[in-house]
């Protein structure tokens, strides 16, 4: 279940543990059937179906509400022991037919209690239900039948219990992570900003004054101030954007972590490293590769029907020297690598500006392979003598999603 770990909250979360929680009311089949097929006075089966209503609206209550979380100890306490004392009362009353209320009271004491009062209550639970049993039976035949199961299902129970506290548990401490990575960021961002901005502003406001001083008696001297106001002004322009773009660049950490959870996201199961192996190409290089990871992701996520992908980042020896290469591959639809649309073609000519290639054909397991290669060392710009930017044209069709040349 999605909502596994957290309060029922709408109509169809409630819908759904109550149908959950409500399988294990098969134990009172026997109590039903006992009320139902047994001659007795109408003054004996109101108080059994009151009582099995009382019994049952308290079982619900302890493990619909307090399984994941604990708030009132003395409400849980209460309950529990009302839950035990009904069992016990209804089971003299009524005979071996309501010795299964013991069962849910184990199930209570495994779903609710901490792991060690549940050790001991729940074999206390079925000792009890042994000994008002004995009215009737063979300590044999409960020992061979009730006794085991109330065992067993009641520390099962406690498994269950702590599998719930433990995703709340990581969960909100995923929810931290992510916290604490945004603080840091911001703290990164600031510090960059002051470095960057700090001394460019403080000698602009200097040179200002100094300049507003000048000007009535020495305006060439102003004049030189202006000057060098205009080209400290354009040196922290040029320092701002260089910073932004590093902001802004693709990073193969972050392309991996983010095909990861797009792929988990989409029902598709994800082979994916969980970071970075070996050395990494220069910074157009490992641009060019996050790119070719997320639009190959996103082909996968929308077009292929894939149920595994399979992303493999290492690093090799050519006859060119050595490369890095990613591949991802999947077992979908497939896909033609003869026609290639707006985003393999824009794809293709980011790596190709980088100084690496780009391949594309079926995979081993039937659908779709895509492999980028770019050198491990210089970028494309000094590799080739470019200019080191990629071309608009090239720029554009990659943001497309890869999917349109599949």
């Amino acid at each position: 279940m999605d909502t596994f770990g957290h309060p029922a909250s709408g109509r169809r979360q409630v819908l759904t543990k109550v149908l959950w929680i409500g399988i294990w009311l098969v134990f009172l089949a026997g109590p039903v059937q006992d009320l139902l097929g047994t001659e007795r006075g109408a003054a004996a089966k109101a108080f059994g179906w009151l009582g099995l209503a009382a019994f049952v609206c308290c079982y619900l209550t302890l493990v619909f509400r307090y399984t994941s979380k604990v708030s009132e100890w003395r409400v849980v306490h209460a309950s529990f022991a009302v839950l035990l004392a009904l069992a016990i009362v209804l089971s003299f009353a009524f005979g071996t037919a309501w010795l299964g209320l013991f069962v849910y009271v184990a199930v209570s004491a495994g779903a609710v209690l901490p792991l060690w009062h549940a050790t001991w209550v729940i074999p206390a639970v079925t000792g009890v239900m042994v000994a008002v049993g004995l009215r009737t039976d063979s300590v044999k035949d409960l020992l061979g039948s009730l006794a085991v199961l109330t065992l067993l299902v009641g520390f099962a129970m406690t498994g269950v219990r702590q599998l719930v506290r433990t995703t709340i548990q990581l969960r909100q401490a995923r929810a931290t992570v992510a916290q604490l990575a945004a603080n840091e960021e911001r703290l990164r961002l600031a510090r960059d900003l002051h470095d960057l901005l700090g001394h460019s502003l403080s000698l602009i406001t200097l040179k200002s004054e100094l300049a507003g001083r000048m000007l009535p008696d020495h305006p060439d001297k102003a004049a030189a101030q202006v000057a060098d106001i205009e080209q400290v002004s354009r040196q922290a322009l040029v320092d701002v954007r260089a910073a932004v773009s590093g902001y802004r660049r693709r990073t193969l950490a972050g392309e991996l972590a983010g095909a990861r959870t797009a792929l988990t996201a989409a029902g598709v199961e994800a082979d994916v490293p969980l970071e970075v192996p070996g050395a990494l190409p220069a910074e157009q290089g490992e641009t060019a590769l996050a790119w070719a990871l997320r639009e190959a992701v996103t082909n996968v996520v929308r077009h292929s029907g894939a149920r595994r992908c399979t992303v493999a980042l290492t690093s090799r020896h050519t006859l060119d020297g050595p490369v890095v290469e990613l591949s991802v591959e999947d077992d979908g639809r497939g896909g033609s690598s003869a026609a290639r649309g707006n985003g393999l073609t824009g794809l293709t000519e980011r790596v190709e500006a980088a100084g690496g290639a780009v391949d594309v054909g079926p995979g081993t397991r039937g659908g779709f392979r895509l492999t980028a290669r770019v050198p491990l060392g210089v970028g494309a710009g000094e590799a080739r003598g470019e200019g080191g930017d990629i071309g608009n044209g090239a720029s554009a069709r990659g943001s497309s999603p890869l999917g349109s040349s599949a």
